[in-house]
């Protein structure tokens, strides 16, 4: 198969797991390129990377998912030839379960989806998490009509004119909620894949509970940032 897309995996302090994900990415058809954003790590995430086979960009300090999302995208658009590569992203710590995100690729390729979202058929149970869900859920089913079963997941495939078209993306854990509404508003295709991915699940302790918080504040802001144009798709009634 003809190279036509590059995977990229934000990273931070995934030094025990990105090297398989790394590999399972380097072996899906039609991928050349994998590019990890060591997003300001601690470990050897970025070492291991490297000696994957991934091409490592290095934030100097954590600076968030979404700008570790463009930051691979650049880094992806300056390696491009003639044709721009779609894009997988990929989470850190999925492992050899990253070989089935083949089935994401499949609806772009063909054409028949700007951006493809997986579904995890098995769904691991986390505390707490339904919230943030619930909340992202809700939010892109107002802005746009949209019911995405797993409006959290980072396992997306996109185009490069979808992606262009989406930046700049929301902040930080906001960013998966901010693409799909912006994209559907703007006509771009939208679809769902169950996969067969699995990875690390969050836990209860108080480090857990702080990331859903960052993740409802930041699915928060990126909501809020789109109320205007929800609003604005609605005309006022008279008043009497």
């Amino acid at each position: 198969m003809t190279p036509d897309t590059a995977v990229v995996i934000p990273a931070r302090n995934e030094a025990d797991r990105i090297g398989a994900t790394v590999k399972a990415a380097l072996d899906l058809p039609g991928v050349d390129l994998v590019v990890v954003v060591d997003d300001g790590s601690t470990d050897q995430t970025g070492r291991v990377a490297r000696a994957a086979g991934a091409r490592v960009v290095r934030h100097s300090r954590n600076r968030g998912k979404a700008a570790a999302m463009e930051t691979g995208s650049e880094a992806v658009r300056l390696l491009d030839g003639d044709t721009p590569r779609h894009l997988l992203f990929l989470d850190a710590d999925l492992g050899d379960s990253a070989r089935t995100a083949a089935a994401l690729v499949e609806p772009v390729r063909a054409g028949k989806a700007d951006m493809a979202i997986a579904v995890f058929a098995t769904r691991v149970k986390l505390g707490g998490h339904g919230i943030v869900v619930r909340v992202a859920r809700d939010g892109i089913r107002r802005a746009t009509g949209f019911e995405a079963a797993q409006p959290l997941n980072g396992q997306r495939c996109l185009t490069r004119a979808a992606f262009e078209a989406a930046r700049p993306l929301a902040h930080g854990f906001g960013v998966e909620t901010g693409l799909t509404i912006d994209l559907l508003r703007k006509g771009f295709r939208v679809c769902e894949v169950e996969v067969e991915m699995v990875h690390r699940a969050t836990g209860n302790d108080w480090r857990a509970q702080l990331h859903r918080a960052k993740q409802l504040r930041d699915v928060a802001r990126a909501l809020a940032a789109r109320e205007p144009v929800i609003r604005s798709a609605f005309p006022k009634r008279p008043t009497r």
